[in-house]
């Protein structure tokens, strides 16, 4: 049981001083956060480039010896632990961009899994030269930390350089590419002779990385595949034999063209460097891919694994300047139209137009145009050049291993990849009426004046005319200032965003459609009730963007409720009540301290904790006062409240652009706490368990645009409670969109019209 914050955090305090502070380096090991004697590194370090660039920072990891490697950079907020066992990283000293590194720590390295693997490490050890990040966090604290970051990388021989301008680097490799480089601990020592240090990908280090004998997970399962270790990360080997495979592991130059017969399909997997150097693994592949139409077997390749089989299918594999790493590289699926975001880590990639007749492109990158997977037009070959298994990352792309199982059943069968349940579309709507906020106070304020903004400049980008209502005539959606005309409205009307005052201007405006998300809880509200009244469809006017009805479902604690659980989503303990007394009798089974949230409510307003009988009868009258409804919640004081933004288009395509951590705990209304974009204390496998389950919720209910979607995260475990979705343009939407640079009003007026997102968003996303 959790216990009330006070008494918890003097007890981690009392634990930090007594238990932690006193101890030495070596004995801070297993625990979950550092203690009072944890010091910033001191010791200097110099990064130097082959293009004569130094970088002068200070050591947080081994500082013994200097290391050369290829610097390259990946992206992602989490996942430093995965990132560095990944075996791909081999020769290469990795660049974190996110700005801080080290606050979850490192877990525990002896823990394992089921298959006897480590729990939450891609491999059995640091396959990465180095780690260059800004700003190192010297203090750690996380309930699965075992370790600092900086005593991993002492404990493996691995040097951290920090306080490094990672933008300038970043910036340098991607105008120059990839460079060899060197992290030299000896200050005494200058800029190296780069004419004698090898360029990793001049070595073959498939072989340094592969296993040298064969190796059987899942022994018995009834599904048999034989994997090709390249440098495997472990949770492939996890994904399939949970899915019932029986995997036999082989080493990279195994005769294993000789072997197929036994088995029901080849999986080929990622691994480090230049693809032409492993001569055996292509005409193995060779061999493989020519048999007879009745020794067919399906053959899945990702990132290493997708290079190999295009060489052995007669294409080229080129070098891309500076390679896609990262979390967030966006491709489409050219069978289905679908796009993606995924994990990737590969330099090399396939030039699909030097493949075979028999062959055609299946993923494209978004970004760079550059190939992601291809497919064989007849039997079931086909790849991923980006990781489906994530760890880290997003597990977007999981249903690629479902698709390779399901041709290993049946190979004759013609390749199926999942289709999404599409929106109904759009109509050819001209005219546009864009509710904004009501009038200017405590939870409608600057943030809808910027929200309707963007959306009326994105609405007129299209060609739409838009008719505006909105009461504040000190905001910048309501200027009448003809230098910002290609922003402001066709039509403006300052009266009170209320059913009475909408139907009259519907009536003489006669929009086409309207948009009711930009305006806050006040426009929402609004429109509700003029849908349940059956204004819109008396006058012919097509909600745009998320569907009424979805509103209602996230407005309506007890339709809210049962909506997550038709999709078994974890909510807190909860009771719907329009009554005091109903208030009381449902505390009866959450007991006290409790939470009451108010239904259609501004602002979280009549929202609160309760702790006695008395406390919830004074609250409960309030919030019923405004409200129509109350919902009696279990109290989860002192979790982690954690939410993400998230759009979604007609078309299915669903991702989170931003998520965020309020620096209080649960309990602490977000207005009155400090909000952090992105999270700081979550490691990957909450950051991406939360976004898998935000995007989950989002698609079930049908929104259509921006939406933000709210929990509760238990601080000692992977407990989570949704608290609750605005279906709407939130006070975090200005945070977010101020935050990334990603103008979410925009994309959402955008999404409102149907227009794809990955059209929208190459309206304004640029080489940087």
């Amino acid at each position: 049981m959790l216990r009330p914050l006070s008494s918890r955090l003097s007890s981690l305090s009392h634990r930090g001083r007594n238990n932690i502070g006193s101890r030495s380096v070596a004995s801070r090991f297993m625990a979950t956060q550092s203690g009072d004697d944890a010091e910033p590194p001191t010791a200097l370090a110099t990064l130097y480039l082959e293009d004569g660039s130094k970088f002068v920072g200070r050591s947080f990891g081994s500082h013994e010896a200097a290391v050369d490697g290829e610097v390259v950079f990946t992206t992602g907020m989490v996942g430093y632990p995965e990132a560095l066992t990944d075996p791909s990283y081999l020769g290469q000293i990795i660049t974190l961009t996110t700005p801080m590194v080290g606050n979850y720590g490192v877990p525990c390295r002896k823990k394992l899994d089921k298959y006897g693997l480590p729990a939450m490490f891609e491999s059995h050890k640091i396959w990465a030269s180095g780690l260059i990040c800004q700003d190192y966090s010297h203090h750690y604290s996380h309930w699965k930390a075992a370790s600092s970051l900086g005593d991993w990388l002492k404990e493996e021989g691995v040097p951290g350089l920090c306080d490094i301008d990672t933008r300038m680097l970043t910036k340098k490799i991607r105008e120059k590419g990839a460079m060899v480089g060197r992290i030299e601990v000896d200050m005494s020592k200058g800029a190296p002779d780069f004419s004698t240090i090898g360029n990793p990908n001049e070595r073959h280090l498939v072989a340094e990385v592969s296993l040298t004998e064969p190796k059987v997970y899942g022994a018995g399962n009834p599904i048999k595949i034989m994997g090709v270790d390249c440098g495997m990360k472990y949770n492939m080997i996890r994904l399939l034999v949970e899915r019932g495979c029986e995997l036999t592991v082989v080493p990279w130059n195994h005769p294993f063209a000789d072997d197929m017969h036994k088995f029901d399909g080849l999986f080929l997997s990622n691994g480090p460097g230049d693809p032409t150097y492993n001569v055996e693994t292509i005409e193995q592949l060779k061999r493989a891919i020519s048999v007879p139409e009745d020794q067919v077997k399906p053959i899945f390749g990702i990132c290493l694994g997708n290079q190999l089989l295009g060489l052995a299918a007669g294409g080229q594999a080129k070098k891309l300047p500076f390679g896609n790493r990262g979390q967030n590289q966006p491709v489409i699926n050219h069978a289905t139209g679908e796009c993606y975001i995924t994990s990737q880590n590969h330099g090399y990639h396939i030039d699909t137009t030097t493949l075979g007749s028999d062959y055609t492109e299946l993923f494209t990158n978004l970004n760079d145009g550059s190939n992601e997977g291809f497919i064989h037009k007849s039997r079931p070959y086909f790849t991923a050049q980006f990781h489906p298994e994530f760890r880290n990352g997003p597990t977007d792309t999981e249903f690629m291993f479902d698709t390779f199982l399901a041709a290993c059943k049946d190979p004759k069968a013609p390749v199926q990849f999942p289709v999404r349940k599409l929106a109904p579309k759009v109509g050819d709507v001209k005219k546009i009426l864009l509710l904004g906020s009501g009038g200017t106070s405590i939870g409608q304020a600057g943030e809808f004046d910027y929200s309707g903004g963007q959306a009326i400049k994105a609405l007129k980008e299209e060609g739409k005319e838009v008719v505006l209502m909105n009461p504040n005539i000190a905001s910048v959606q309501t200027n009448m200032d003809n230098k910002s005309s290609h922003n402001k409205a066709d039509h403006t009307y300052f009266l009170p965003v209320t059913p009475d005052f909408v139907e009259e201007i519907i009536k003489k405006e006669k929009p086409d459609g309207i948009v009711v998300s930009m305006g806050g809880q006040t426009a929402l509200n609004c429109a509700v009730e003029m849908y349940q009244n059956g204004i819109f469809d008396k006058y012919g006017v097509e909600v745009l963007g998320t569907p009424i009805e979805a509103v209602i479902y996230t407005e309506d604690r007890e339709l809210f409720s049962n909506k997550l659980h038709e999709i078994n989503e974890k909510i807190a303990e909860s009771y719907t009540t329009e009554t005091v007394e109903g208030a009381v009798e449902a505390a009866k089974k959450t007991g006290y301290p409790l939470m009451i949230r108010s239904a259609f409510a501004l602002g979280g307003l009549g929202s609160g904790i309760c702790v006695d009988e008395a406390h919830l009868r004074e609250n409960a009258k309030k919030a019923l006062a405004t409200s129509p409804q109350i919902l009696v919640e279990k109290s989860m004081l002192g979790w982690k409240e954690v939410e993400y933004e998230v759009v979604r288009d007609v078309y299915d395509n669903c991702v989170t652009v931003c998520n965020m951590e309020n620096f209080d705990p649960l309990g602490i209304h977000t207005g009155d706490s400090i909000v952090m974009a992105p999270s700081q204390t979550l490691s990957d496998e909450e950051y991406h368990m939360l976004r898998e389950t935000a995007i989950r919720v989002v698609k079930h209910l049908g929104i259509v645009g921006e939406c933000n979607i709210q929990y509760a995260l238990h601080p000692e475990s992977l407990e989570y409670c949704i608290i609750e979705v605005n279906a709407r343009l939130s006070r975090s939407s200005a945070l977010a969109s101020k935050a990334t640079g990603y103008p979410l009003a925009f994309v959402a007026a955008k999404l409102a019209l149907g227009i794809p997102i990955n059209e929208v968003s190459a309206l304004f996303i640029v080489s940087t």
